[in-house]
């Protein structure tokens, strides 16, 4: 598919689009309980929106200990478990459908590239009434590295058929903007997800703003318009 040279909008899921860094983050500290691993809850937030692999081997250096592959599966299966048995109460962020909505309207390419895997990013976009049969949806199952490696969105935008040059990168955590950087893409941050403005243009991001409706409202700001 040829590559278009218009702008288009690849956006992290979690905290970008709806309110559940939190829940993830409360399902990871259970699982870590649940192996006996002590780790402060202020820790697991920091590492949020990194892929479950790196958020090991990350864990793994701050605990100055391997955790072997075993461990390191029960893990991620713990943290699924007990994200999906809260996730049925995530709710949208303000302004994400309606953000959304605007950029189907006016025919600008948009899609969701989330370290996430299917197994829990599911109900979440079916809430979003995102459907990955229509949608251009790309979950940590279908790249080889995740986030803060570039794989998601560069996927992202060649489903789409669109230049990533031309993409905004939208996403809520410093994993996000340093992998829009690598992935030669626009970073736009938002602070939805608890990391501060600072932080976020540090790490690349060219605006920040609060949430997607703050985005929705500058949308002209970033190329948002037909």
């Amino acid at each position: 598919m040829k590559a278009r040279t218009q702008t288009s909008f690849l956006f992290d899921l979690d905290g970008t689009l709806v309110d559940s860094v939190y829940d993830h983050v409360m399902a990871w500290h259970k699982a870590l309980l649940d192996e006996g691993i002590e780790v402060s809850v202020w820790r697991v937030h920091r590492r949020i929106g990194m892929s479950g692999g790196l958020f090991a081997a990350a864990l793994a250096r701050e605990l100055g200990r391997e955790l072997d592959e075993a461990t390191r599966v029960r893990l991620r299966a713990g943290h699924a478990a007990h994200y999906n048995a809260v996730s049925s109460g995530t709710r949208a962020l303000p302004g994400a459908k309606e953000l959304l909505a605007h950029l189907s309207d006016n025919d600008i390419p948009w899609a969701i590239a989330t370290s996430g895997r299917m197994e829990t990013a599911a109900p979440i976009l079916a809430m979003l009434g995102i459907n990955p049969a229509h949608h251009v949806v790309i979950t940590r199952d279908m790249v080889r590295y995740a986030k803060p490696d570039p794989d998601l969105f560069i996927a992202a935008a060649e489903k789409l058929g669109a230049d990533i040059k031309y993409a905004c990168i939208v996403g809520d955590a410093v994993w996000d903007m340093l992998a829009a950087q690598r992935a030669g893409g626009l970073g736009i941050g938002l602070q939805s997800g608890g990391y501060g403005v600072e932080e976020l243009e540090r790490a690349g991001a060219y605006r920040v703003y609060e949430d997607p409706a703050d985005l929705l409202k500058h949308i002209d700001e970033v190329g948002g318009r037909r």
